[in-house]
Formats: structure tokens, sequence, C-alpha cells
């Protein structure tokens, strides 16, 4: 982002994806610091926003003339100051760069629709992504960095740390930190976030899936002694089971990209869970989620024991697969 796409001009983040919306407000805010690094800045609430205080907040200063002003939550804007701000939209200050957040949903959507017809304004939106979308911010935040990542590694990364964008913003920063300029391979993420709890969780349930009960029993061992909550485990499964489900249930002849929206999957997740469903029926399927239900119950204080009731997850669902 450049000084001259956000200095005269208002810039309208949309969206409930907050990490994103901060992400847009943090780049204006790099641009106008880059282009002046004597700039102002101001931030303000839009319930408290007035003609007057926009104008006080834009105006210059006895130190610089340039500024950014940021104005979050416009969905609360009050009718009151709706034209005002409106008819600044349509002539902002030269030098000044106004942000105005709003955080989504139908509130105040009238001032957006408005806003959006002014040649003045640009709309950056940050909605929340969906399944498909995630490799694709993995790879702009490495990017960002200056270094790249394969496709495999980005999705080994979404399936180690989760989909919280900050927690893959944050996880992308160490990864580019420890290698710079380079492109991440699958086995550098391996290496960084193989020991993740939810990554170890998955595991469990990809070996009870498939009918290793021996491996699965190793794995769900392993991750409860390094510390893995029981219900992270009973939420792997969960997520494995309802993944089959579709997958089984889908339409023939989809292309992969296609059945792995439906399935709400990575691409790369496909071959695993067909080689998984090979030895599964409708009503084991079935079975087996309300074997998961079972144990979930069981770990959050129906049962004792609850490594007990995990163990007895995995027998069941690697002995229904069996069948």
């Amino acid at each position: 982002m450049r000084a001259e796409d956000v200095l005269g001009r208002v810039i309208l983040v949309t969206g409930k994806e907050e990490f994103l919306g901060a992400r847009t407000v943090d780049d204006v805010k790099a641009a106008v610091r880059a282009h002046d690094a004597e700039a102002e800045f101001a931030d303000s609430s839009a319930s408290d926003l007035t003609l007057a205080t926009l104008g006080e907040m834009a105006a210059p200063s006895l130190f610089s003339a340039v500024r950014c002003v940021v104005v979050r939550g416009l969905e609360n804007l009050p009718d009151e100051s709706v034209e005002g701000l409106l008819g600044y939209a349509a002539a902002p200050v030269e030098d000044v760069a106004l942000v105005l957040v709003h955080g989504g949903g139908q509130k105040g959507s009238g001032v957006l629709t408005k806003l959006r017809k002014l040649k003045t304004v640009t709309e950056h939106k940050s909605e929340e992504l969906k399944a498909s979308d995630y490799p694709g911010f993995v790879a702009n935040e490495v990017r960002r960095h200056g270094a790249g990542i394969d496709r495999e590694a980005a999705d080994v990364l979404i399936e180690a740390v989760g989909r919280d964008l900050r927690s893959l913003a944050g996880a992308a920063h160490q990864l580019t930190s420890d290698f710079p300029g380079e492109r991440i391979s699958e086995d550098q993420v391996r290496r960084y976030f193989g020991g993740r709890a939810e990554a170890k969780s998955f595991a469990v349930a990809d070996a009870a899936f498939a009918g290793r009960d021996r491996v699965a029993l190793e794995e769900l061992r392993w991750a409860l002694d390094a510390g893995t909550a029981a219900v992270l485990i009973t939420s792997a499964f969960a997520g494995s089971a309802r993944g089959l489900a579709r997958l089984v249930s889908a339409p023939r002849g989809m292309r992969d990209a296609d059945l792995a929206r439906e399935v709400g999957v990575p691409p790369w997740k496909l071959r695993s869970l067909r080689d998984q469903a090979r030895g599964w029926t409708d009503a084991g399927l079935a079975r087996a989620i309300r074997a998961v239900a079972h144990a979930d119950a069981d770990i959050k204080g129906a049962a004792s024991d609850s490594s007990y009731a995990l163990e007895r997850l995995v027998l069941t669902v690697t002995s229904l697969r069996q069948r």
C-alpha cells in the first residue's frame, strides 16, 4: 500500500474478520508513516463522531499537515453525523488518510451503500475465510516477509496450528525469521510445528479411522503424555467423522477442487480421506459418530477416567472400520 493510495482518500474496511481488518488499518498507517515520519495519528469511535470532532482530527497541526484518522465501529455512527461524514468523504482533505472500520452485519448498511458510491472511497473487505482460502493466506503471509512456501507445507501448517489467522500469521513470521528468503518446505514446517497439540490429536484420529488400532493407541498415549487436552482429541475425532461422512455422501464425478470445498478440507487431505473411507459403511460411520459423542460426554464429566474413555473410543472406531 502506497501513500498516494490513502492520502486524500477514504479507506473503508468492512467485514467480521478482525485480524484482516486490523492488518489493513496497520498497512494504511505504515504507508502514511513512510511518506512522512512526522505524520500525526488519531483514533476515534464512530459513536462519538461529529462533524466538529472529525474536522479537529483532520485539521493540520503545528507539527505536520499529514494525518491519519481511524474511525472504528462505523455501524454505531449517530444518525445526525451521517451527512457530515458523507460530505467529508466526497471531498477528503488532500494530506489526510481517513480509515472507516465497519464490523460487519446489517447495522449501518445504508451508510456503507452511500460510501461505496463515492469515487474517493476504496473498500477493503475482511470477510471470514473459507476452508479453501487458508493456504493462500499462509502463502501471502510468508511472502510479506520475503520468503515462499510450498502448498503442501502451507496445508501442514494449517493442520498443525489451526485456523486462527493471528496464530497462522505468527507461525509464518517465525518460519521466515529462521529461514529468511527461503522457500519453506513441508519438512521444515513439521520440524517446527509437528509437536503441536492439535497435530497430535489429528494423528490419533487419522490412525483410528484408518483402522490402525495399535498405531492409534500409541499416538493417543504420546498425545496424553505430552499434555494434550482430552477435548482436543474428541474434537479431532468429530472433525474426521464429519469429513468422512461428507465424502461418502458427496455426488460422484466431482473434481477434486470442488470435492474438497464440499467436504471442507484442503485438496491434499482428500487422498487420506479416500483411503480411510474404503473401510466404512454408512451404518458404521453413524455408530462411530455416536461413539465420539459418547466419549466427548465422558471426558466432560460423565465418566471419571478420561484416558479410559479415549482408549475405548479408539478401539470402538477401529473395530467399526474393520467390520
